[in-house]
């Protein structure tokens, strides 16, 4: 800590004093410099002050080390020194310096400086003073014997005065141990000069430390407004929903070991090995603790659990991080008071950079209070504490610990009349009181139950009124605060009084730095995404696009503005599940003015698993399908001009729109170049062009595909790269990034935001999706990935791969290499939808876990449903979860329109097939004895034959019939898109086929497609498994970040349990 301070300047000393982590390894350099250099005494000082901060280092090592020397000697002693730095003084004036003393004997006089400071930094004792005078004498050796010259030191030699106290033994006698404050500071700051060997760049050691650092003191050098003092600063409050997260881990939640014996605790120890050092020396325990010995400390045991929540992503993480506000202001208003000498303890203002005691100033306090308030509305914190659950417990606790935190809740109070029940729903804000308990400050009886939209939003509404003051921040529970941060948070609120254009501010966005990138790839490719639209993104549409809106990030609320004019939240079902971006909506349809600024930070957790992002992936792409269909959006559109409805448009729904119009266009593509294939057009087209020596109807009909389509959406971020770290920098972290799989990520995700908005523009019906924020670094069972990705993803690629195969077996060929580079992005899209999932998944390609994965989707491909069975121990009741969404007959129109491009399939492959002879009439496709042997083949399939009979049916069918082996593949080839046709138009129609009690049918068709498209899952993860090294790749590949930073991310994948051989 000490390397970070910055010192006053307000001493004797005559030298500027920079923090030391900038002198650090300084003073090692020039004395290098001097030992190997051959040069002058002016050469040698012209290239120490090439680097600014050696100079400095140089200059205040000699002023301090003279200042020390004349303040502990006394009398001859006291001479000596005045003597020594006299001559020093004239050598550099007559630039004689290397002619008078010996300058590479400098390493052996710094040892002596380090031995005797070493001893100065402590307080007096005998034994210490005792050393003291040895170390002094041995400097005094080394300095007359090495460093002087001959000539020079013959004056010593000959001074009687010194000889004569060397001989009665008193020249080091009488030292005056350092007891003023200045010269211990000085000697404790000599003493890490030269002792830290570690370049400024490494310090602190902390990344995420010297992160906050940085991004702190580039901040300083951006415009902001100037901070009024902070009496006459806006008051404010910070508001943050709350339902049922996690307070705080308990001690058995952070013991709980998952399937691979990995404990939270664990996973945190291994993650944060030099938080946890840090740790265990605040609370005065050595590394050697084992976590068993924490317990017999009640005090030791509430650290180790706050400690692993500010870790999580917690409750008790985002509470920390606001009280910081307070914090700041009690600092910031201590500090004033000094200035202006007002403060009630008398102190006076000499010293302001001493600031210890500040938190105990009830004035200060009391300042602080008026200008900040934190409510965190609980919602159902009543109920948890009638159950006397564990969330109530850590709630009061923070309360406790926090005496400026209010909680507010819904109080259910159930009232008996006229033999009836009747519940009354009361809105109660509360603090605690000095017993700990809970103490109501205000109880506002409602007219009825609150919840009747969305929860979140109607969380916010009916705590709104609890917030004091004139603005408001809105805080997630994932959310964290920074104290560096804090103290610019004066510099926010005069925005609102800044000029930002014809109309005030009436929200002021401000950055995220989103804190959970630091591990996984995937962590990484998320917060950079993350980073570059709450950076780039953000700064883009406040100005010049003016289309900001409010999304979800800690923006600060004019309050006053907001809650006159229908509050900072909508809460109808459905429509708002995007609740966050309607507040945007509201205010810029008021004519209010929403800004950006980016010299403060607020701390934001994100998913950190594949499975986490496309839930969260999936919330968006659904909140945007219903804005589509809102009522703020055309009022927008209409009201916007020309320029700011194109900005508008392309920064919510439109970029959902495109995306979705992105895919579409693989589709058109696809069905295009398979229509022309199986037609017969392409070798046509190609015959009459060549044949006329036209190359331009060819070139057109292999128009290349080569869009590759995951690369786009990172474009902001790459930008975002460059503008923030530099070109070269970028270029790397881009390269290491594509080396990471982050195109097969990014074209996923692609696919992720298609399904959801395509579903609810379709269906409608968007919910809110629980990601979970926990800790995954874990691996994910092959029937979850599939359950979760089966229809928005695996379904989809099949369905582009058979695309693929009939252009590839009935287009015309034109060498391999035009078809590769025509179909390149499509079997890239294809294969990042179908194994991103598995690529992703920790230990996916473990051989053990391969097994084990494949014994429980088995279990679950198989298990029958029933009353009780959830989705995740059965096939039958996944499948029933995944039909709920087809309910409206708009909805069932569209999708049987959609089922009937799977038709083609067939239509097109029956007139490939010899069967067919010359016709080319439909009712070939009806009549032919093409669907013959299709109809007995889907009926032998579905009675399930057994595979020898299958093997004689179709060696018949080419024996007596005109079919020929490729025509037997050609047909399961028309085959599987049609029954998958039929399965989608009877899953539309479900209460028909219900009704002529085919029901069971087609569940027995569905079951075999989904084991079909597992087997085809399954096959190429179990090759890979076969080899060792594949799965050491994929380590790397996922964990990058860990390995560079030098984590034990091995002990995390293997577990605490051993290898079980199977």
């Amino acid at each position: 800590m000490e390397l970070l301070l910055i010192p006053s300047n307000s001493g004797s000393l005559n030298s500027v004093q920079w923090p030391l982590f900038l002198l650090s390894s300084k003073i090692f350099l020039a004395i290098d410099l001097s030992v190997e250099g051959r040069d002058t005494q002016r050469e040698l000082w012209d290239r120490i002050m090439r680097d600014e901060y050696m100079c400095y280092a140089v200059v205040e090592c000699y002023y301090i080390v003279e200042k020390i020397l004349k303040s502990l000697l006394e009398n001859e002693g006291r001479l000596w020194a005045e003597r020594l730095f006299r001559d020093v003084n004239d050598s550099i004036q007559d630039q004689s310096v290397l002619v008078n003393f010996q300058i590479n004997k400098l390493p052996l006089l710094l040892s002596r400086i380090t031995a005797l400071t070493g001893l100065l930094v402590h307080e007096e004792t005998p034994h210490l003073a005792k050393g003291a005078m040895k170390a002094m004498q041995d400097l005094y050796d080394v300095v007359t014997h090495d460093i002087l010259s001959p000539n020079l030191r013959e004056n010593y030699d000959t001074w009687g005065i010194l000889i004569k106290a060397r001989i009665e033994g008193r020249l080091f006698s009488q030292m005056e141990w350092p007891k003023d404050h200045e010269i211990k500071e000085q000697i404790k700051r000599l003493h890490l000069l030269l002792t830290i060997k570690d370049y400024a760049v490494n310090i602190p050691k902390n990344l995420e430390a010297r992160r906050r650092l940085e991004f702190f003191t580039n901040s300083l050098f951006m415009k902001m407004e100037p901070a009024k003092p902070v009496r006459e600063v806006m008051p404010f409050s910070v508001f943050t929903p709350y339902y049922s997260e996690t307070v705080m881990y308990s001690m058995s939640e952070l013991r709980k070991e998952n399937e691979d014996g990995i404990s939270i605790l664990f996973y945190l120890q291994k993650i944060f090995p030099d938080e946890w050092k840090n740790f265990l020396e605040r609370i005065g325990r050595d590394e050697t603790t084992l976590d068993s010995e924490l317990q017999d400390n009640s005090s030791d045991l509430l650290e180790l659990r706050l400690w692993a929540s500010y870790r999580g992503q917690t409750l008790a993480r985002t509470v920390r991080g606001m009280m910081y506000y307070r914090k700041a202001l009690m600092l910031q208003s201590y500090v004033e008071k000094q200035v202006f000498g007002d403060i009630e303890d008398g102190m006076s203002g000499v010293d302001l950079t001493n600031t210890h005691g500040y938190e105990l100033s009830r004035e200060v306090r009391a300042q602080a209070d008026l200008k900040f308030t934190y409510v965190v509305t609980c919602q159902i914190y009543g109920q948890q504490k009638q159950k006397r659950a564990v969330e109530a417990a850590d709630i009061a606790l923070l309360m406790q610990r926090n005496e400026a935190l209010r909680v507010a809740y819904i109080d259910i109070v159930e009232t008996l009349k006229d033999g009836k029940t009747y519940k009354e729903f009361y809105s109660k804000l509360v603090k605690a009181d000095a017993d700990g308990n809970d103490q109501e400050i205000y109880s506002i009886k409602l007219p009825g139950d609150p919840k009747l939209g969305e929860g979140k939003p109607e969380n916010q509404n009916h705590a709104i009124i609890f917030t004091r003051g004139e603005a408001i921040q809105t805080i997630d529970m994932n959310q964290d605060n920074y104290f560096e941060e804090a103290l610019k948070m004066r510099n926010l609120l005069e925005e609102f009084h800044g000029d930002h254009g014809l109309r005030p501010p009436t929200i002021l966005g401000v950055r995220e730095h989103v804190f959970t990138g630091s591990v996984s790839s995937l962590a990484w490719f998320m917060s950079n995404q993350e980073t570059s639209f709450v950076t780039l993104g953000q700064r883009v549409l406040a100005n010049p696009l003016k289309v900001r809106m409010h999304y979800g990030h800690p923006d600060v609320f004019d309050r006053i503005f907001h809650i006159t004019r229908g509050g900072i939240s909508k809460a109808s079902r459905v429509i708002n599940i995007s609740e966050d971006i309607y507040a945007g909506f509201n205010s810029t349809l008021r004519q209010g003015n929403i800004t950006h600024h980016e010299y403060i930070q607020v701390g934001k957790g994100r998913d950190v698993g594949l499975n986490q992002i496309a839930l969260f992936e999936g919330k968006v792409a659904g909140g945007n399908g219903e804005q589509v269909l809102s009522r703020d959006v055309y009022r927008l559109g209409q009201l916007f001009d020309f320029f700011r409805m194109l900005s508008f448009y392309f920064t919510t729904v439109g970029f959902y729109v495109c995306t979705m119009l992105t895919v579409l266009t693989v589709y058109v593509f696809l069905y295009g170049k398979a229509y022309l294939a199986l037609s017969g057009l392409d070798v046509a087209i190609t015959k009459k062009a060549r044949s006329l020596d036209s190359t331009a109807l060819e070139a057109a009909l292999n128009t290349q595909f080569l869009f590759q389509i995951g690369v786009f959406t990172a474009v902001p971020m790459i930008m975002g790269f460059i503008l923030e770290q530099g070109l070269l920098k970028a270029i790397v972290n881009f390269v290491i990034m594509q080396l990471q799989l982050c195109s097969v990520f990014f074209t996923f995700s692609l696919g992720t935001r298609t399904h959801y908005f395509g579903r609810t523009l379709l269906h409608g019906g968007a919910k809110y999706r629980a990601t979970g924020r926990g800790f995954v670094v874990r691996h994910i069972k092959f029937a979850e990935n599939y359950r979760l990705y089966s229809r928005s993803h695996f379904v989809k690629a099949f369905e582009v791969v058979i695309l693929l195969i009939v252009y590839v077996a009935y287009g015309y060929a034109n060498g391999a290499v035009s078809y590769v580079l025509l179909t390149i992005s499509s079997w890239f899209l294809s294969i990042s939808w179908l194994f991103a999932p598995y690529i992703f998944n920790p230990s996916g390609f473990e051989w053990q876990k391969t097994v084990q994965d494949f014994d429980d989707w088995t279990t679950w491909l198989l298990y029958k449903g029933g009353i009780g069975v959830k989705a995740e121990e059965s096939w039958e009741t996944w499948w029933d979860e995944e039909q709920v969404h087809i309910r409206t007959l708009r909805g069932r129109i569209f999708e049987t329109i959609l089922s009937f491009r799977f038709f083609i399939f067939q239509y097109g492959i029956v007139y490939k097939l010899h069967a067919t002879g010359k016709s080319t009439n439909l009712s070939v496709f009806t009549f032919s004895k093409k669907i013959s042997v299709n109809f007995q083949l889907m009926v032998r399939f579905i009675q399930g034959a057994t595979f020898i009979a299958v093997v004689t049916g179709l060696a018949v069918t080419v024996a007596v019939t005109s079919l020929t082996v490729t025509d037997l593949f050609a047909s399961i080839l028309a085959f599987v898109p049609t029954g998958w046709a039929i399965l989608c138009l009877a899953i539309t129609w479900k209460s028909v086929v219900k009704s002529l009690g085919l029901w069971k049918s087609v569940s027995a068709i569905a079951r075999l497609y989904d084991a079909g498209m597992g087997i085809l899952l399954f096959i190429p993860i179990v090759v890979l498994s076969w080899f060792p090294f594949v799965s050491t790749f994929q380590t790397r590949l996922l964990f990058n970040q860990a390995f560079s930073r030098g984590l034990e991310i091995s002990l995390i994948l293997a577990g605490n349990k051993p290898n079980v051989q199977l």
